[in-house]
């Protein structure tokens, strides 16, 4: 004997509440006019109908009767892998203010995520929204009667820093000949190439990750902000090569060239050096990154259109996963050593070499073998708060070592044996993350950083990415970018102009300028970073305190 029920939910199927975001939708306001639903990028939200029932009276004699009518309403759907995910450009298209996402705190998105048994992966960064340590440190000395303040608004000021092997004079192969000074070409020694750069580079994002808009947008600003305001401010191209023009203009030199684990991208290098008309600014060997700690580099399917795989030289349409390190190295030192060595010889030994790897807690093993290779540049740590194009969940959120304590030690121990000034290091991951650009970027600066990259950053303040802490947006890997930032889809792109991209660059970097001296002015610094000045910092957790070496205040 069987039963049969009527309208019977289904026993798996998920109610609004367990969705990250709730669409609030104002049926009073609304004119129907589409626009939310046809700019939704996750297709979270359709266009339906539903029965209403209402009882009503009328006449002289009233009685009650229902009255049904079938309506026309924006709908939310409740299917996980159409997710709203809080970009709120429904809000931005919608004439009346009749729409908006709001954050739902007591959501199970992470529960029911994991579809089809695949990892939940996504892009942004991680899920914490609480205060970081760099935004937790104060600038506390500042010289007034001692040693008087600059005036940050009228004094001269050189923002610079050095990115190369800077040898100690001692080293330097350099004589004396009819009263010059001139380099001894007997002693089988070279300079290392060093370049001086503003203190604060875009990272590495890869043409590929970004849209053409996007990547060209902050290209143009790079090149305006060198040739221009004269702020010697330097791109990484990431991984994957470039378009083959920039590799034989006279623009390249404002970039620093990536060559990953996965080797895409190096044939075109190579093979464009002799038509080179001047240096790249550096070759940076990507190991890793601070967002996906000893995992490879990942450019989904979705995004590897014609043009990407022409760079790339891989076939159209196809995941691009990079491996930690390649197969043809034994371990991270020999594979260090050999792509510095061959980097170096590739571009005559002018330009300068380094590798980027994650801030983890091995990072002090390999700063220990750059410390004795004669060609290694610098070293570059990405720590945990970095942004990513596509990571796993559990990468992002679970994996990594903060920035501030990794470069500290590695700092310190640079200190031990007396090559602070010698071997530069770059440090990444969360700058800039609530906004504070300079300020976190002359924290990192103080704790031994000679430079500081960004990324995540550069995204929102020139191109006004949505991603929050609160796993806003955060869809840069699946190629469906509300702002055309991350996506090669041309209907999403053509929403980002090039040339606005290119105008909020400059001013960001600017600003920046301007706030560093700002924050320089009153420890006398003008012509000098302050680098590893850690006295003139503090913080207000005893324990972190004691952790970077640096005063605690209260």
């Amino acid at each position: 004997m069987s039963t049969l029920y009527l309208n019977k939910p289904e026993s798996h199927e998920l109610t609004l509440k367990d969705f990250p975001y709730i669409i609030n939708w104002r049926d009073d306001r609304c004119k129907r006019c589409g626009n939310c639903t046809a700019v939704c990028p996750m297709r979270a939200i359709e266009a339906s109908v539903r029965l209403e029932r209402k009882v009503v009276s009328e006449g002289e004699l009233p009685e009650p009767k229902v009255i049904a009518k079938v309506v026309s309403i924006v709908k939310q759907v409740d299917d996980i892998e159409r997710y709203c995910n809080g970009c709120a450009t429904c809000s931005l298209v919608c004439p009346n203010n009749a729409i908006e996402p709001v954050y739902n705190p007591q959501h199970k998105f992470l529960h029911y995520i994991n579809a089809h048994g695949e990892a939940y992966k996504r892009g942004g960064r991680r899920n914490d929204p609480s205060l970081s340590t760099l935004d937790r440190i104060k600038f506390t000395r500042i010289s007034m009667l001692t040693d008087p303040a600059l005036d940050a608004g009228r004094h001269e000021f050189r923002v610079r820093t050095l990115l190369g092997r800077i040898l100690p004079p001692e080293e330097l192969p350099l004589k004396v000949e009819n009263g010059k000074l001139v380099v001894d070409r007997s002693s089988g020694k070279f300079i290392p190439p060093v370049r001086e750069i503003f203190p604060i580079i875009i990272g590495s994002m890869s043409v590929g990750a970004l849209s053409p808009p996007m990547w060209e947008g902050l290209a143009m600003g790079i090149a305006y902000l060198n040739e221009v305001e004269k702020i010697p401010v330097l791109m990484c191209s990431g991984e994957g090569g470039v378009p083959p023009r920039l590799l034989k203009s006279r623009y390249i030199k404002y970039f620093i060239l990536q060559i990953a684990s996965g080797y895409f991208g190096w044939d075109e290098i190579i093979h464009a050096i002799p038509e080179m008309v001047e240096d790249p600014a550096a070759i940076e060997i990507k190991y890793g990154q601070g967002a996906k700690p000893g995992d490879g580099g990942l450019l989904p399917a979705e995004k590897v259109i014609d043009m990407i795989a022409q760079i790339r030289g891989v076939p159209k349409g196809v995941d691009l996963a990079s491996p930690p390190t390649h197969q043809t190295k034994y371990s991270i030192e020999e594979a260090v050593a050999k792509m510095i060595q061959s980097m170096s010889m590739a571009f005559g030994f002018r330009v300068p070499v380094y590798p980027k790897i994650s801030g983890t807690r091995t990072a002090r093993a390999v700063l220990n073998n750059l410390a004795r290779n004669p060609y290694a540049a610098a070293l570059y740590i990405d720590g945990e708060d970095g942004g990513t194009g596509a990571a796993y969940n559990v990468s992002l959120d679970k994996m990594g070592h903060p920035i501030a304590s990794n470069l500290r030690e590695c700092y310190l121990d640079l200190v031990k044996q007396g090559k602070q000034n010698e071997l530069p290091l770059i440090a990444a991951g969360g700058v800039g993350k609530t906004g504070h650009l300079a300020a976190n970027a002359a924290a990192l600066i103080m704790l031994g950083a000679s430079a500081v990259a960004i990324g995540k950053y550069i995204m929102q303040a020139a191109a006004g990415c949505l991603g929050d802490e609160y796993n806003r947006c955060n869809i840069c890997n699946t190629g469906k970018c509300p702002r055309g930032i991350t996506t090669q889809d041309p209907r999403l792109w053509r929403r980002l102009d090039a040339d606005r991209v290119a105008e909020r660059v400059v001013e960001v970097f600017k600003a920046a300028e301007t706030e560093l001296k700002k924050i320089f002015a009153p420890m006398g610094r003008s012509t000098e970073l302050p680098i590893g000045m850690s006295d003139g910092i503090s913080i207000d957790d005893k324990e972190m305190a004691e952790r970077l070496q640096i005063s605690y205040v209260c």
